[in-house]
């Protein structure tokens, strides 16, 4: 069990780590670059680039200190050696500002920013407002997005509806990195400055709809990372990782077939994009598409099937809670029932005892209209008790004195090692039957559940009074020592609130300084109860 429990918890963790380390392999230009690398530097840079994410959901902002660390100790390494630490690192700083307080996400920033800046100002060369601008930009990018994430989850958690702010951020987003990803592109080619401004505009844009229409999305960048790769080559490896992220969103909205056709698809335009001229195809070819673009289909088939478990989690407890409050309206149903046939059985045998005394004219009519009418009510009652009780054991409260079944309670509990103090107050007994049923089913789970929670060496101070108003329930306990492990005779502290909110009363529950627990349910008691 605990190799399950790592198992499940961990394996996340570990994926993420293998695709930081295949995407800095693939990142890495060391066979292209000016000054080329061993094929063990590239591992080795690589394995420092994603064995941090193996932290990353726990430890989000030590992971960004640690690759804008790197990006600083590998800047002289070679060309291309580092783009994957330069295209991590804003992506860890979006987490960071996901989970972490904005001190933290500042920290992170700000040292994104730095090791950007580092690693961008190459000797001799001037550190211009376009450096600046690209430097701040990939950076705050992410950490907007990361911070609306953020609000977007209290909103979830406090019921609000979500803003389609996202999807801006998201169009805003990707416009941004397309454009600072190509403008170096704009100029040289036939298409001139407005051709691939507008590719690259254009595919940004896009990303504002992806949660919306992700199929067409995908498809639309597929389009125009094929166009680019025709007219602008280099454009196109920008555009490309646009597409990725449109995969991933389409991989976390859609089933496994389609999944599949779209890992296919993203698959065949990656393929077209990096043959060269020659058209020369090898298997490391294909195997190096295949691991490139699995990537964003797992994480976004990750996403979509927490998502899924999330909701469909929600919505199983949102259906227990209603389960929960309709079997205690059938309880308290049931017991009213239980009520309303004792008294009318009690007028059925108090008119038939009149009859018998010898009442005789107009008294001895109504006295057999009583008894007639009685026992008409008690059919009826049969047929509804048939309707309402389960077909299992019956185990709603008998109808007795409430008092002896509270008395009954304290000394099971008692009998189990919890002291108990009961102190029920004379004026109750004229309160409403079914308020001090209730109040009876109130006592014997609070007692339950002190026998529960805190059990043996527990004490317990139980308070029942009544006014004209309201009869009130109190339970308090002090800690015990070895708490019991039984179940309990309803549904907790949820089942008792709504007992008494079914009944128009109040119920609150909470610890005490001491370390022992209080518990306090109101009954409103009707206007003619007070009255008798």
């Amino acid at each position: 069990m605990s190799y399950l429990r790592w198992h499940v918890t961990w394996w996340p963790d570990l994926v993420l780590a293998a695709a930081g380390v295949a995407l800095s392999v693939l990142a890495s230009e060391s066979w292209a670059g000016d000054r080329p690398a061993s094929g063990f530097v590239v591992l080795l840079i690589a394995l420092c680039t994603g064995l941090p994410l193996v932290f990353l959901r726990h430890r989000p902002v030590a992971v960004a200190l640690v690759l804008a660390v790197l990006l600083v100790v590998f800047d002289n390494a070679g060309s291309g050696l580092v783009d994957g630490v330069q295209i991590l690192l804003p992506i860890v700083v979006g987490v960071v500002a996901r989970q972490r307080t904005l001190p933290w996400t500042a920290l992170a920033a700000v040292a994104a920013c730095l090791a950007t800046g580092v690693n961008l100002a190459d000797p001799g060369i001037a550190f211009t407002s376009n450096y600046w601008y690209y430097v701040v930009g990939v950076v705050l990018l992410p950490v907007l997005i990361g911070r609306y994430l953020r609000g977007a989850a209290g909103r979830r958690d406090r019921g609000e509806e979500p803003a389609p702010l996202l999807d801006v951020l998201f169009a805003a987003g990707g416009v941004a990195y397309a454009v600072l990803g190509t403008w170096s592109y704009w100029d040289g080619h036939d298409l001139r400055v407005g051709g691939v401004g507008l590719l690259a505009v254009l595919a940004g844009l896009a990303l504002g709809a992806i949660r919306w229409l992700p199929g067409s999305v995908l498809l639309f960048e597929s389009a125009l990372v094929l166009l680019a790769d025709n007219l602008v080559p280099p454009v196109a490896d920008t555009l490309r990782v646009v597409l990725f992220v449109a995969l991933a969103v389409f991989a976390s909205q859609a089933t496994w077939r389609w999944l599949g056709a779209g890992y296919l698809l993203t698959c065949g335009v990656t393929l077209a994009t990096v043959i060269d001229s020659t058209g020369d195809v090898t298997g490391l070819t294909y195997g190096v598409v295949a691991t490139m673009v699995v990537a964003p289909a797992a994480i976004g088939a990750y996403v979509g099937v927490r998502r899924t478990a999330a909701r469909r989690e929600e919505e199983l407890r949102a259906e227990r809670a209603r389960s929960d409050r309709l079997a205690e309206r059938e309880r308290i149903a049931r017991e009213v029932h239980d009520i309303v046939a004792h008294h009318v059985g009690a007028i059925v045998l108090r008119a038939g005892a009149a009859q018998y005394a010898g009442a005789g004219g107009p008294a001895a009519e109504a006295l057999a209209d009583i008894r007639d009418t009685g026992h008409q009510v008690l059919d009826d009652l049969r047929g509804l008790l048939a309707v309402l009780r389960d077909p299992g054991p019956d185990t709603t409260l008998p109808v007795a004195d409430p008092d002896e079944v509270m008395r009954d309670a304290a000394a099971r509990v008692t009998a189990a090692g919890v002291e108990v103090v009961l102190d029920i107050a004379p004026a109750t007994a004229r309160a409403a039957l079914v308020a001090r049923a209730s109040a009876a089913r109130i006592v014997q789970e609070g007692l339950t559940n002190v026998l529960k929670h805190a059990g043996e060496g527990s004490r317990a101070t139980v308070s029942v009074t009544a006014d004209e108003k309201e009869l009130v329930v109190e339970i308090r306990n002090t800690p015990g020592r070895t708490p019991t492990d039984l179940p309990s005779s309803g549904h907790g502290v949820a089942g008792m609130r709504e007992r008494t909110r079914a009944l128009g009363g109040r119920l609150t529950a909470g610890p005490l300084p001491d370390g022992g627990w209080r518990l306090v349910a109101t009954f409103v008691l009707p206007v003619e109860a007070a009255a008798r």
